[in-house]
């Protein structure tokens, strides 16, 4: 258990934190939950570039960064539909998301058993981008309207709040998109096909 390691497990209870945050009824708390929540976004950079630095670079560290990524944006997305946040419409998208996060880490923990680790594709780190703008903008937003309603007009706080639902629809796309992509583009092993082949030859 590594630095960068911690690093990348240090997200599931800055999760629990964040949640504890947005149902607590304190002046502030709104506030802080949108501080933790870029602190846990930035362990996500953070534990790449750690591991790269100190050459620490792991299998293990490759497979729990790409599930403690889904933990905690799946958990946030979910509790922020939970605490009203996030509108009743966005349930079937979340659900499309959860869908995608399901299959792909099925994927991923498949390939594992054969000893292959699945490295984070672009189009993963790019609906990765989406999910965390869209949770920035939705958080910042409920921040404003809770906590600095006095300094910011209403407009700041709705304008803040459509920009982010329009994110969240966009990382619901890249979500179900690159997920369809990556399953196309190792299909053989969620099959079990590759095995067959390399017995046969």
């Amino acid at each position: 258990m590594n630095l960068p390691n911690l690093i990348t497990l240090s997200r599931i209870p800055i999760l629990f934190g964040i949640v504890a945050l947005l149902y607590l009824p304190f002046a502030g708390a709104s506030s802080l939950a949108f501080v933790l929540f870029v602190i846990g976004a930035l362990t996500d950079w953070a534990d790449g570039y750690v591991a790269r630095k100190q050459g620490l670079v792991s299998n293990f560290g490759k497979l729990m960064d790409a599930l403690t990524d889904k933990v905690f944006m799946v958990g946030l997305f979910i509790s922020l539909l939970a605490v009203g946040i996030l509108p009743g419409w966005s349930l079937p998208l979340l659900l499309l998301i959860l869908t995608r996060e399901f299959l792909i880490t099925g994927l991923r923990l498949v390939a594992a058993s054969s000893g292959i680790i699945l490295a984070a594709e672009k189009s993963g780190k790019h609906k990765t981008v989406s999910q965390i703008v869209a949770a920035i903008l939705l958080m910042l937003a409920e921040a404003v309207r809770q906590d600095f309603p006095q300094t910011f007009p209403l407009w700041v706080s709705d304008t803040l709040q459509g920009a982010g639902l329009v994110f969240f629809v966009i990382a619901t796309v890249l979500t179900v998109s690159s997920g369809t992509l990556y399953m196309v583009k190792y299909w053989s092993i969620f099959t079990g096909q590759n095995e067959k082949q390399d017995e046969l030859s």
